[in-house]
């Protein structure tokens, strides 16, 4: 599905992004695999490498415009050329209610996950205008399509990532560059594990008709789909992809 495909992977280092990374080389794209903490991102490179992928592992705060250029920058000199990126970096925050949210909380969040995702875009658009096209899927979530008491910053910032999708899908389908964003619900990854191990039930509360929490790699398939060309008539999609719980009263 990805054969011959150079992709960069933001967050790729763990959950989503490191199912992604793994997926997606399996599937035959060459992998750029970018995280703050290089080292992890490293050893997925290394499990990638380890059954006959092709990946390279690049450090990157989001966050930082210099840093967001120049991973940008070296994944496409390293991939060749940049036909789709996966842009997967957020944080989540402490629950607060509004109220009481503080804002260095709120401007943690909103740096790391709308503005990191702005950043991302803008360095991969100006690699994909030039190319003549590509595709650009963001992590979103449920939380930025309807309010979620006490992760008001969370929200916020996943809206603000599926408005920027939209308007990148507006502005660039005549350019051949195509945006979509993927809104999880509650999936098997490290935080959720975490709370999991802690005695947390989360078949018992997410409301999902599955009765179940989704996986890291039902979420890369998803992507992976958006990033191929099997998905070519689809754009500016905000997709939730939440065992059917954004489907329920």
């Amino acid at each position: 599905m990805l054969e011959g495909l150079g992709i960069l992977i933001t967050g790729g280092a763990s959950g989503i992004g490191r199912a992604a990374a793994e997926l997606f080389a399996g599937y035959g794209a060459r992998v750029a695999v970018a995280d703050i903490d290089l080292a992890a991102a490293q050893a997925v490179v290394e499990s990638i490498e380890a059954v006959g992928g092709s990946a390279i592992a690049l450090a990157v705060d989001t966050s930082d415009p210099v840093q967001v250029d120049r991973m940008v920058d070296d994944a496409v000199a390293w991939l060749g050329r940049l036909d789709a990126a996966f842009n997967n970096v957020g944080v989540a925050h402490p629950l607060h209610p509004v109220e009481e949210l503080p804002l260095a909380v709120w401007e943690r969040t909103m740096a790391i996950t709308a503005t990191g995702t702005l950043l991302s875009m803008q360095a991969e658009l100006r690699h994909m205008v030039k190319a003549g096209g590509g595709a650009i899927v963001n992590t979103a979530s449920n939380s930025g399509t309807h309010g979620t008491p006490m992760l008001g910053g969370y929200g916020a910032s996943k809206a603000a990532v599926i408005n920027l999708t939209k308007t990148v899908a507006v502005e660039y389908a005549s350019r051949g560059i195509r945006a979509n964003a993927i809104c999880p619900g509650v999936i098997d990854t490290p935080p959720i594990a975490a709370l999991a191990a802690a005695g947390t039930d989360f078949s018992q509360i997410i409301n999902a008709p599955m009765g179940r929490i989704g996986t890291a790699k039902e979420v890369a398939e998803l992507a992976a789909w958006l990033c191929s060309g099997r998905s070519s008539y689809v754009t500016g999609q905000a997709i939730s992809i939440d065992g059917g719980q954004s489907a329920t009263p």
